[in-house]
């Protein structure tokens, strides 16, 4: 009995014991072997047991410890799809191409990462794994990215204050500034001065409100310039600088103040002793009350930032020059004051005469001044209480102008009933859940119909580095596209609603994995973000390769249009 206990024991070991699966080592596996050719590219293959794969995701080759020396691109062989992944069944053999940015020749050794997983076909998945290799790099081979290399429009600005002429830096920066004056970010200035100058009363003259006006954005330009200073030496972000919700609130509540004060309720105005020792004699009025206005109305409007206030910022954080920074920024915010002077002299110009209309047209610039009191609260209220404070304005204002009044003249009959309406609709709208100022019975759709027209693109949301880096990681092997925004950004808004809105627009982003870093709260680790990528404030948009690359030449900083969108997103780097 024991000799046959003993035979089937030995008999069991050898069907079943030797059929039992033998897992290979993970570097009997994964045999990785990296070399550098004669064109000094990386040649880095893995050569595969039997039965074992690679899975293609999870293959990245990176550099570590260069200082002038980057990946310029990796060739990937064609896999194949194998449970339902792509996957390398043969050994595979990558090409990684490098580029230099200095013209200075050398030779340095550095060290590769090679990241890989793969998994055996009996059932076992190997853990990933990162080997370092160590290469020497003879820098006259590689390609030169310093003579060819094309860099955004915020390096070149800054590029140009570094190395133009004084007065060609001072011309284009008051150029740039007209152009911003055409942007969202300068509108809500326009019924701030218009309302100062009105304001003034029957007496004021062409001469006066010119002055005025000037007086006005001199002292916007003064704030803008300090403030850019300042951001550009201490790395802060201009935007968020000043919208903290106190700071919101109070300003918010000057402006209410001086839409009564248009009302009739009181007279706003500096105290007559102090007007009397900082004015010249016979037309100190509203001189210095306006130059306070300019300065707040620079730092609680704005300022936007955008490419060329980007460029001075990065030169003057880059070169510590703050003063000739310091001028191009004042020559910019001069050039984004010129409309706001020709407005001012408009409004002083033609002033009606004493009379009912005189009356109207206070009244109309304290409705704009409530408006402007509402959109800054907005940044920190919710869309709901905004909504409800538009429509209560809007109702208000329809039944001054007399809508229900049937002798009143029937243009103004009718301007009052579409406000009254369209303020109704607001109203029903937030108690209704609405968030959509343009279309606020859009709670009444049916959900198909609200579901087609609120598409979206779907951004991952991040407020670190830490979360960045860990986007970064999961999707090695894919174009990543990294927007900066804020709750509080006018021009995000713009950039959702009209560019991203774009259907070609669309078409294009959905080639990229979307992640939104969102700085409005401005933490420690959100200001952490910005500050490494050299972001002043949104809107932003950045792009990585599939090396998890920063393409530095793609940067977009400030509101864009789909089409000048479309030029960069599909522009080779």
């Amino acid at each position: 009995m024991k000799r046959f206990l003993v035979l089937f024991y030995i008999f069991s070991i050898a069907v079943f014991g030797f059929n039992m699966p033998h897992f290979l080592q993970p570097d009997e596996a994964f045999k990785v072997d990296v070399k550098v050719d004669s064109k000094m590219q990386i040649v880095t293959k893995i050569l595969l047991a039997k039965d074992i794969y690679l899975y293609k995701d999870k293959i990245s080759i990176k550099l570590k410890g260069n200082k002038n020396i980057f990946i310029d691109k990796t060739n990937f062989p064609k896999s194949v799809l194998h449970h339902d992944a792509q996957v390398y069944l043969s050994s595979p053999t990558f090409i990684t191409s490098l580029k230099t940015d200095t013209k200075n020749n050398f030779t340095e050794s550095f060290k590769v990462l090679v990241s890989y997983q793969g998994c055996s076909e009996q059932g076992l998945c190997y853990e990933p794994t990162t080997k370092e290799f160590s290469v020497t790099i003879d820098s006259s081979k590689l390609k030169n990215s310093s003579k060819k290399q094309t860099v955004s429009e915020t390096d070149t600005i800054a590029q140009t204050i570094k190395s133009g002429n004084i007065l060609l830096i001072l011309a284009t920066f008051f150029g740039f500034g007209i152009l911003l004056s055409l942007t969202p970010c300068v509108f809500p200035m326009i019924p701030i001065i218009s309302g100062m100058i009105v304001s003034q009363g029957k007496n004021i003259t062409t001469s006066k409100a010119f002055f005025l006006s000037t007086v006005y954005v001199l002292a916007m330009a003064v704030a803008y310039t300090i403030a850019g200073v300042l951001a550009g030496l201490f790395g802060a972000n201009l935007q968020v600088a000043l919208q903290t919700p106190w700071v919101i609130y109070s300003f918010s509540a000057v402006f209410v103040a001086l839409a009564f004060s248009m009302f009739g309720f009181y007279e706003l105005k500096l105290p007559d002793s102090l007007v009397s020792k900082v004015s010249s004699k016979g037309n100190s009025s509203g001189f210095v009350g306006i130059a306070v206005m300019g300065f707040l109305s620079a730092l609680i409007v704005g300022p936007c930032v955008a490419a060329p206030l980007a460029g001075a910022l990065v030169y003057i954080g880059q070169t510590g020059d703050a003063l000739l920074g310091g001028m191009a920024l004042f020559s910019m915010s001069i050039g984004m004051g010129l409309p706001l002077i020709v407005v001012g002299v408009s409004a002083g110009r033609f002033m009606p005469r004493p009379g009912e209309w005189m009356t109207m047209v206070n009244a109309i610039f304290g409705v704009i001044m409530l408006v402007v009191a509402v959109w800054l609260a907005q940044k920190v209220i919710s869309i709901y209480v905004a909504m409800l404070l538009y429509a209560s304005i809007g109702i208000g204002t329809s039944l001054y102008l007399g809508v229900f009044e049937q002798k009143s003249h029937i243009f103004k009959r009718s301007v009052a009933t579409i406000l009254f309406l369209y303020s109704i609709s607001l109203f029903f709208g937030a108690l209704g859940g609405s968030k959509s100022m343009l279309q606020p019975l859009s709670f009444l759709q049916t959900k198909t119909l609200k579901n087609k027209q609120s598409k979206k693109q779907n951004f991952k949301v991040i407020h670190s580095i830490k979360e960045l880096n860990t986007v970064l990681e999961q999707n090695r092997g894919k174009k990543i596209l990294l927007d900066f925004s804020a709750k509080w950004c006018v021009a995000c808004e713009e950039l959702e609603t009209i560019t991203f809105a774009d259907p070609r627009v669309k078409k294009e982003m959905n080639k990229f994995v979307l992640v939104r870093a969102d700085v409005t709260n401005n933490t420690e680790n959100e200001k952490a973000l910005s500050k490494k990528y050299g972001v002043f404030g949104p809107p932003a948009i950045l792009f990585f390769d599939e090396s998890s690359n920063l393409l530095k030449s793609k940067t977009i900083i400030g509101f864009i249009e789909p089409e000048k969108f479309l030029d960069i997103i599909k522009t080779k780097d």
